[in-house]
């Protein structure tokens, strides 16, 4: 996928990387996930952003080119990614959330052998990151490269008519904002769940 295209605000960035793939080399082969739900987060101006106080040696790749991988730890027990966007030396970045396995479904349940259905094996970002073996050595890698592990395939935009929005998932700080986007009607959408202190959401269509 082109750079430029995600040099672009972070919500119209989220929108235009739905229906696009994600494909990494694992040592069990090579695994492809549609992307079906994504979260935008901003800068100074997003207090849910990892890059809300300023730039530090954690969040500095949200800061730099778009179209690289940040990637991150959370819980103690999980890798969650992003994809940046934005301009170099603005934070933009957005959380890959759920999607749908379009490469070979053996392969990926070898990946991760507890997932019951293909539905359950990109559902929610920690598993999303855990099926294409993003750890902390790939913070920081180009997805706009054909030569990396890791990389994103373009694709058309998808139906306008089929983008949902709503309140990002687990977050309490800026929970009323609507930067969650899904496709209507995918198994590969998570579950929502408000953050401690956000209230419930409802899905809403995209205008």
């Amino acid at each position: 996928m082109d750079r430029e295209e995600l040099a672009d605000d972070v919500l119209r960035a989220a929108v235009r990387l739905l229906g696009c793939t994600v494909e990494a080399d694992t040592p069990e082969g090579t695994v492809a996930v549609r992307l079906v739900e994504v979260e935008a987060y901003r800068g100074a101006d997003d207090a849910a952003s990892h890059s809300f106080r300023g730039r530090t040696p954690r969040n500095g790749v949200m800061f730099g080119q778009a179209g690289h991988l940040y990637v991150y730890f959370i819980y103690g027990m999980y890798f969650c990614a992003n994809i940046t966007c934005l301009r170099d030396g603005e934070a933009g970045a957005v959380l890959l959330r759920g999607g749908e396995v379009v490469s070979d479904l053996a392969v990926a349940h070898a990946r991760r052998p507890t997932a019951r259905r293909a539905a359950d094996l990109a559902r929610g970002p920690a598993r999303l990151a855990s099926l294409l073996g993003l750890g902390r050595e790939d913070n920081g890698v180009d997805v706009t490269d054909a030569g990396s592990r890791v990389r994103l395939l373009g694709a058309p935009p998808v139906d306008p008519a089929l983008v949902r929005s709503g309140p990002r998932v687990g977050v309490a700080a800026a929970h009323d904002l609507p930067w969650r986007f899904w496709l209507d009607g995918s198994p590969g959408v998570s579950p929502y769940r408000p953050g401690r202190g956000a209230s419930v959401g409802q899905a809403k269509p995209r205008k």
